[in-house]
């Protein structure tokens, strides 16, 4: 999956975990390093780390006004 041309944007990010436990987040793509993708996870309000191959997609969100 490209995720390159999500860094800096806030995504709705599907994931699938190493016990294969699939979640749905809303992030914003701060970094790529090697094989994690770094960003701040809108629900938690942290920053979180996870391996670029365990995201099964990446939309950018809508923003409604």
């Amino acid at each position: 999956m490209n995720l390159d041309k999500h860094i800096g944007r806030a995504v709705e990010m599907i994931y699938e975990d190493r016990n294969h436990k699939i979640t749905q987040r809303q992030v914003t793509i701060r970094s790529l390093r090697g094989d994690r993708v770094i960003v701040f996870d809108h629900g938690s309000g942290e920053p979180r780390s996870f391996k670029a191959d365990r995201v099964l997609a990446a939309e950018p969100v809508r923003r409604h006004v």
